[in-house]
């Protein structure tokens, strides 16, 4: 299994326009492959003093921290899977349109080494 894991601020203002386009994606991700797709929105996550997932994101006051993961069968299929996804004309207006800001997003690509 491999997993891209995700984890961005959103403007509160802006969560429903996200929860929509987190849903359109989740639909265009499972669609072309994907094994699984969650978004969650903070809930009980502190404010640390060194590290905290809103510190990682420089959450503002007016900010909540999504935390979201994509599941596929292997690496290579996850590469097929997001070139799929990211020409598809469904999400350009979201791509274009995204209801936080991109430069504060946390992400990268994982092998997983346990699962139960």
């Amino acid at each position: 299994m491999y997993v891209d894991g995700f984890v961005i601020a959103v403007p509160k203002d802006k969560l429903d326009a996200y929860k929509a386009m987190a849903k359109k994606g989740g639909e265009v991700w499972m669609e072309h492959g994907a094994k699984a797709y969650v978004e969650c929105v903070a809930d009980d996550v502190p404010y640390g003093e060194l590290t905290s997932f809103p510190r990682a994101v420089q959450a503002k006051d007016d900010e909540t921290v999504i935390f979201s993961w994509i599941v596929y069968d292997d690496r290579a299929t996850r590469d097929a899977v997001n070139a799929k996804v990211m020409a598809d004309p469904r999400l350009k207006a979201e791509m274009e349109n995204m209801p936080f800001d991109g430069k504060r997003m946390i992400y990268g690509g994982f092998e997983t080494i346990l699962v139960r």
